[in-house]
């Protein structure tokens, strides 16, 4: 499958047919040739992703960030492995989630879910707090702590054409204490980002969400 156009600044480039089935949905962001990914995937189809993000002309030296919106393995497995052929690129994710990436611990990050090993790697960028600014070319990305799901989840939201992108990732879940995962604070993340208004969800397994109604709706089915 080719990868699918969200704008003509924003492509979904792993996660489903794409790549791994075990993938989560990994995103492309390009703006103006500045780039960064949401997400890694799990690291079983690095090959494969390499080629997706090559097919919406884009070079691999043009990735300035993989924002990784929480630690579990099939967001995250495969930032090791990207970040070896990615040595310019920062790797930002908050500082609740980075200690079990940077350790590779294998049940906070759910890796041993799919019988596998997380290779650890370093976080460059740390959030810290609620939530930090981060700039892709002119463009800003709002990184926004959204805790529940695991401790140091986030989202990052932006504009595109008019529309207020979301990257919820996991706004669905799963809630489980192997993964620290809380449920009060998950019920208030989500009417965080039900606040949002956003007019496109990117979330993690569920695709694309388009239509504000469409997003509220998907969100409050959760909650």
């Amino acid at each position: 499958m080719d990868p699918y156009k969200i704008t003509n600044e924003i492509f979904q480039i792993g996660g489903g047919r794409l790549t791994s089935s075990e993938d989560a949905a990994v995103y492309l962001i390009n703006i103006n040739g500045h780039c960064a990914l949401v997400d890694a995937g799990c690291g079983r189809l690095v090959g494969q992703l390499k080629k997706n993000i090559q097919a919406c002309l884009v070079e691999l030296h043009q990735i300035e960030y993989l924002l990784i919106t929480h630690c579990h393995f099939d967001h995250a497995g495969g930032v090791k492995m990207l970040k070896d052929d990615l040595p310019q690129t920062t790797v930002v994710a908050h500082e609740l989630e980075s200690p079990y990436l940077e350790q590779g611990d294998n049940t906070v990050t759910a890796a041993r879910w799919y019988g596998a090993v997380i290779q650890p790697f370093s976080v460059n960028r740390k959030i810290a707090g609620a939530g930090e600014i981060i700039m892709l070319g002119e463009r800003h990305i709002s990184a926004i702590h959204i805790p529940g799901h695991s401790p140091g989840s986030m989202a990052y939201v932006m504009e595109s054409e008019g529309n207020k992108i979301l990257f919820g990732q996991d706004v669905h879940g799963p809630l489980d204490p192997a993964i620290k995962s809380d449920r009060e604070a998950y019920r208030r993340s989500l009417n965080l980002l039900l606040s949002l208004e956003a007019d496109i969800l990117c979330e993690g397994h569920y695709g694309v969400i388009e239509g504000v109604q469409e997003v509220t709706d998907f969100i409050k089915s959760f909650l």
